[in-house]
């Protein structure tokens, strides 16, 4: 029931972003796809320019949800905030959305005009953005506990258990068998000729068929933690460098975001207020 909740919000925040984008796409068509030397004589320059209240109030959106979607997000990650209530892998999900959305918003906000600082600021976010699919990634790949933690790679081993000794104490598996296990084991492979030659292994001992599929469902489970605990300490070690590209473009951005309001203040644009 969780991993249907957890998977409908998913699609929720999906087809959100999708539809946003289509109808941003919609309704300044017209405006975006006039050259930029003539867009002033746009019936609704004053509405989509980036100072217009349209446009600004896209910025301002989109600046709100990038900063809400991050602070809560490091807020809960490093100072455990709302840990009783929200898991870190919903939050991730629902930062991901923010800052996915958030950049959208800001894009059309520019109304794709790039120059001077505020192309920095924009390409960073670029950067970000696409950092972060690549964390999403890595993220996915560490072994986490049903609240979102990662696990370490001690953790992860004394999960693996001496599968030739379960096997041979419970079912009196020979040692023709439990070499076909050992090989698909090494090989950390289970396609379908390895799994084909393990149920004519299985079967010409002349074991039940609920036990053979209970064998097979073991020697699965086994070789796909030999998988994960071969990937794990590569993902660590990836998700860690890739803190040093994602981090710098995320405080580049920031502080180019701050300048560029503090200026637009100042110039006395201050949106509907």
């Amino acid at each position: 029931m969780k991993k249907l909740i957890h998977t409908s919000f998913i699609i929720i925040m999906v087809a959100i972003v999708i539809i946003t984008t289509f109808y941003l796409i919609y309704t300044g068509y017209t405006y975006y796809n006039t050259p930029l030397e003539e867009r002033f004589y746009h019936v609704r320059h004053n509405w989509f320019k980036p100072s217009g209240i349209y446009g600004q109030g896209l910025g301002i959106i989109g600046t709100l949800m990038i900063t809400f979607g991050v602070t809560i997000y490091i807020a809960r990650k490093r100072y455990n905030f709302l840990s009783k209530y929200i898991r870190l892998k919903y939050l991730l999900e629902f930062h991901i959305f923010l800052c996915t959305l958030g950049p959208i918003l800001i894009l059309f906000h520019t109304a794709f005009k790039f120059g001077g600082i505020v192309s920095i600021a924009f390409w960073s976010m670029v950067a970000v953005v696409l950092s972060g699919v690549i964390g999403r990634f890595i993220y996915m790949q560490i072994p986490r506990t049903i609240e979102g933690r990662a696990l370490t790679l001690r953790e992860v081993k004394s999960l693996k258990t001496d599968l030739g000794a379960v096997l041979v104490e419970k079912f009196n598996i020979g040692n023709q068998t439990l070499q076909v296990i050992e090989n698909m084991a090494r090989a950390e492979n289970t396609s379908d000729k390895n799994v084909r030659q393990l149920k004519k292994e299985l079967a010409r001992k002349e074991l039940p068929k609920s036990d053979q599929k209970y064998i097979l469902k073991l020697v699965r489970d086994d070789v796909k933690l030999s998988g994960k605990i071969a990937r794990l300490e590569a993902m660590q070690r990836l998700f860690k460098y890739w803190h040093v590209a994602h981090l710098p473009f995320a405080l580049i951005m920031l502080v180019i975001v701050i300048i560029h309001i503090a200026i637009t203040v100042a110039f006395g644009y201050k949106w509907i207020f």
